[in-house]
């Protein structure tokens, strides 16, 4: 009889160990997410501040570049490009900022991180031959307008500038995220 008590008491006791394990676990996943996230801050400056330009660009260059002269279908043309990447950039921040629920596990929040960070990269197949044609075409447009090339050297300017910091926070994002993803992997393969 007093086996069946020492066992009765040793399996609360286990049970009661399991509980404060799992609660453990719980506060330690919710901190790591919290650390993840406060670590992430800046991507999601960036992406706010990408969103608000797109939001403010896409209006711009539908009537300014008619002002001055370019075709409508240039104007309309890059406005629309504006407002995707301005769309695309918000998805992937809701991507982004669903990795911090609470409610989901570590090895959850990694996917996710790994999933924002790939359509990050993927925007470059659309970006990159869009800009590298709407260039060329901005390139016709100007010398058009002005002749004596000085609105083409101008825009070829800013690209050059737009194309060097543009990579550079591409790079710098790429770079976060993948810090995030193997803290996430080294904290995930220890438990």
């Amino acid at each position: 009889m007093e086996t069946n008590k020492e066992m009765e008491t040793m399996r609360m006791q286990m049970a009661e160990l399991k509980r404060r394990f799992d609660e453990q676990v719980v506060v330690n996943s919710k901190m790591v997410k919290k650390a993840m996230k406060n670590k992430s801050q800046w991507i999601k400056r960036k992406y706010t501040v990408m969103i608000v330009v797109c939001a403010i660009m896409t209006p711009y260059n539908f009537i300014l570049p008619q002002k001055i002269g370019f075709s409508l279908l240039f104007s309309v043309i890059t406005s629309i490009f504006m407002a995707v990447a301005g769309v695309y950039t918000y998805y992937n921040m809701k991507i982004f900022q669903g990795c911090f629920d609470m409610d989901i596990s570590l090895v959850e929040a990694g996917e996710r991180f790994v999933k924002a960070k790939k359509r990050d990269g993927d925007w470059l197949k659309i970006g990159i031959p869009f800009v590298i044609s709407w260039l060329v075409w901005f390139a016709l447009e100007a010398y058009r307008i002005y002749p004596d090339g000085i609105l083409m050297s101008g825009g070829i300017a800013g690209a050059v500038i737009g194309l060097i910091c543009g990579t550079a926070t591409h790079m710098k994002i790429q770079r976060k995220y993948k810090d995030i993803i193997a803290n996430i992997k080294e904290l995930t393969d220890m438990e």
